[in-house]
């Protein structure tokens, strides 16, 4: 197992440390990984306590810095761009996603490139979530809106944990907030997606940085972006014609 560790982060240094603890000893016993800490402009002392990290040669840990805020997309695309292995694995910056899910999805995906079934992802699927009620609420909605849109068949498109191929990733249209539609736009690509469940946990300090109001607005334009990237795709099915 060799993987790459994708953690966008903003203002999380009260979670920060441990989530990374946490990754290095779900993977202790992979036969290489690096765990890619992108700090988005963070204004708290997030930046101080990775560098101490870095300083206590934190093993496997790499760290990148966006001088300003730039989004959680771009912060994924710039650690996924650097990162050293074929397989990714992303997690949430602030703590809610399990690290100990990664391998069981990482064994998940492998063994679907084995059997050569095309599948590009694995999606984290939360369980008994621990969110306000709100949360809860608007997660349900989004969700039910887009798979009736975009027919992803992916019930939990907003969980940070997922697992897939670099190379593919690196295939998709970029734009920004395009970390909300992965699972569709793999689709669109012409891999499939499997959503598996994994565990779900409660903020324990900071609090979120998305406001549910300003999701909803950017997510409407997003979404009908989407949907004009997916009617517009073409797949080709190719085959090369050689000498007899």
């Amino acid at each position: 197992m060799k993987i790459s560790i994708v953690i966008p982060v903003h203002n999380e240094a009260g979670n920060i440390a441990s989530l990374i603890e946490e990754t290095g000893q779900a993977l202790c016993n992979a036969e290489a990984y690096e765990i890619i800490v992108v700090d988005d402009g963070s204004q708290d002392s997030t930046a101080n306590v990775l560098k101490n990290l870095l300083d206590g040669n934190s093993q496997g840990l790499r760290v990148i810095r966006h001088q300003q805020r730039c989004g959680q997309s771009t912060a994924l695309h710039t650690g996924i761009k650097m990162a050293g292995f074929d397989y990714i694995a992303t997690l949430d910056g602030d703590g809610q996603n399990d690290p100990a899910d990664i391998v069981r999805l990482y064994q998940l995906l492998n063994q679907q490139n084995q059997a050569n079934n095309a599948v590009w992802m694995v999606a984290g699927w939360r369980q008994n979530r621990h969110d306000s009620q709100w949360r809860l609420f608007s997660s349900l909605f989004a969700n039910t809106i887009r798979a009736k849109l975009l027919h992803d068949h992916t019930p939990d498109t907003g969980c940070g944990t997922k697992v897939f191929f670099k190379d593919k990733f690196l295939q998709l249209p970029y734009f920004d907030h395009m970390h909300r539609f992965l699972p569709a736009l793999m689709i669109r690509a012409g891999g499939k997606v499997i959503s598996e469940p994994v565990n779900h946990r409660p903020r324990l300090t900071g609090q979120s940085n998305y406001r549910t109001l300003d999701r909803l607005a950017a997510g409407i334009i997003d979404l009908l972006g989407v949907i004009w990237l997916q009617r517009r795709a073409k797949v080709a099915v190719t085959e090369e014609i050689v000498r007899d």
